[in-house]
């Protein structure tokens, strides 16, 4: 039955892997399926969201496996894209910006370069991730940190508004 019921999951969500249904609480699976597929609360987005989370331009967001974003009251904007590497972790509370007003105009906005988010990245509970930001594989953003530059290095910790390099972390143990 889980089988089945994993089967037509996967089958509403393209982006979504088998393994990852199985990997994760399944029963939370289900719950954010049935909100977002069949009470229909975010259901242009192609990933599972938590239903108090607002996405912008979905179909400019890429995502790699096992990405986990089903946290509460996150803001992804993805009007000037945002590519999420495999395994990325987004606590509760985080804002991810793509795009900017115009700070002449403020009823235009500015293009910038998509958000870069390497592999197993952890963005912690209210941190806020601005236009043009890059992160490198295994960057933890420490909560409520506020990043608005790139930071390439790999094995980092980084912190604070604006956020800076606090400290290099061990190899990541398990993932992609």
């Amino acid at each position: 039955m889980k089988y089945l019921l994993c089967k037509i999951i996967q089958f509403f969500y393209s982006g979504l892997h088998f393994e990852d249904i199985f990997n994760s609480s399944f029963w939370l699976v289900l719950k954010l399926f049935f909100i977002q597929k069949i009470c229909r609360i975010n259901s242009k987005v192609n990933w599972q969201v938590h239903h108090s989370t607002s996405v912008l331009s979905p179909e400019k967001v890429e995502h790699g496996k096992n990405f986990k974003s089903s946290s509460k009251n996150c803001h992804i904007d993805g009007r000037c894209g945002i590519i999420f590497g495999k395994n990325v972790w987004l606590g509760p509370s985080v804002k991810i910006i793509s795009q900017n007003h115009n700070l002449s105009k403020y009823s235009e906005y500015t293009i910038s370069d998509p958000i870069r988010i390497g592999n197993n990245c952890w963005i912690g509970a209210g941190a806020i991730i601005l236009p043009g930001v890059q992160l490198g594989n295994h960057t933890v953003v420490a909560a409520g940190s506020v990043v608005t530059k790139k930071f390439m290095g790999i094995n980092q910790l980084i912190a604070g508004n604006p956020a800076i390099f606090k400290k290099e972390l061990p190899q990541y143990s398990k993932g992609f």
